[in-house]
């Protein structure tokens, strides 16, 4: 009788073996997705950099970044204004769009993953509706003598404190449900939305014409001072935003077994929320309200690197970047001595692309329910 001998795995060739070799695969191409955005990234700013009245070469941008920090290499700008427009109004307009851009991303991603909802964006928890609100009120109270200042500061304090309302009202018993926290911020940007349009209905013609432009959102006021506002809150969320990244993964098991394994689920969304509330609040104090960014991104850097949130936030932090100074590069260019609202920018490229989001999850996965 023959003896029939087991088979033997080859070297190598073991699933553990080939789950370690997959994860790899993943992982470098999750590199790969992160390091081609920054280098798409750095072109577009240098682009940005250069457009204008007075076009300025790539080379000279960098010539006069080198000069700035004392390495003295490169070419300064041949226009005797051109390093002046480089460092005033050019330089804070493309960090003012990197810092936005990335607050939008990450919030989006954060926020998508505390709700385990594709849909989930900054205006559920009604920060952006009570930005406006803050806004317009100050420009309403003070007309055209309103500062940039004075909004900017109402508009964050509008959009923070709407979403710790939004937490507070949708909480009961010490827990919060995804569900009511949803509803409760549609309640409230109703509210929201009912307060604005009345202040628009009273404020005088030239503030009215601010709320609106406020509301359409421009990068066009960009300043130093306003980044050096910005930028460290932008960095405090992205910091605590990837912090919290090995726990939304777990949170996106559902929240039973999440806390079997240790995460406590309601100190994790209450810090996400906030985390949320600081970014976005930040981001439109100064440009106003650009819708889009914060839902598409996330969708389509999830699709790239998958759901894993330590590579998803960072990846929709850098894309959320790159889309918003590619908006704004298109804003200054599409139209002729004309600088279009960044918010119509991308409602207008961002709304095809959700509906084509839609079409490609229902034909291949048959939806989100």
């Amino acid at each position: 009788m023959t003896q029939i001998k087991p088979m033997q795995a080859k070297p190598g060739r073991t699933p553990h073996a080939r789950r370690g070799q997959g994860a790899s695969q993943r992982r470098l191409s999750g590199r790969w997705v992160l390091g081609g955005s920054l280098v798409l990234l750095l072109i577009l700013a240098v682009i940005a950099a250069g457009l204008g009245q007075v076009p300025i070469s790539p080379m000279e941008i960098l010539g006069s970044i080198s000069h700035r920090i004392g390495l003295g290499l490169g070419p300064l700008p041949a226009h005797e204004q051109g390093d002046a427009a480089l460092w005033q109004v050019r330089f804070p307009r493309v960090v003012m769009a990197l810092l936005v851009g990335a607050s939008l991303g990450c919030a989006g991603a954060v926020l998508q993953g505390v709700f385990a909802n594709p849909l989930a964006e900054a205006g559920v928890i009604g920060v952006s509706g009570g930005a406006a609100v803050g806004a317009a009120s100050v420009i309403l109270l003070g007309g055209v003598f309103a500062s940039n200042w004075l909004v900017a500061g109402a508009a964050f304090l509008g959009g923070l404190g709407t979403t710790i309302l939004v937490y507070a009202l949708a909480r009961s018993d010490g827990r919060t449900e995804v569900v009511t926290v949803i509803l409760t911020g549609v309640a409230v940007n109703a509210l929201a939305g009912g307060i604005l349009a009345y202040l628009i209905f009273a404020a005088t013609p030239a503030a009215r014409e601010q709320i609106v432009f406020w509301q359409l959102g421009s990068l066009g006021g960009s300043t130093w001072s306003a980044v050096t506002v910005v930028a460290p809150l932008a960095v405090i969320g992205v910091v605590g935003a990837q912090m919290l990244a090995p726990k939304l993964d777990l949170l996106a098991l559902g929240e039973g077994p999440a806390r079997h394994l240790g995460v406590d689920v309601e100190s994790v969304r209450r810090r996400a929320v906030v985390l949320v509330g600081i970014l976005v609040a930040a981001g439109v104090a100064f440009t106003g309200i650009i819708a889009f960014v914060g839902l598409i991104v996330p969708h389509a850097f999830r699709m790239l690197v998958g759901p894993g949130h330590r590579l998803l936030i960072p990846a929709s932090t850098i894309g959320g970047a790159v889309v918003l100074l590619a908006a704004d590069i298109g804003a200054r260019t599409l139209v002729a001595n004309a600088d279009l609202p960044l918010g119509m920018l991308t409602s207008i490229v961002g709304g095809p692309f959700f509906f084509w989001l839609l079409y490609r999850t229902r034909r291949t996965q048959g939806g989100w329910a």
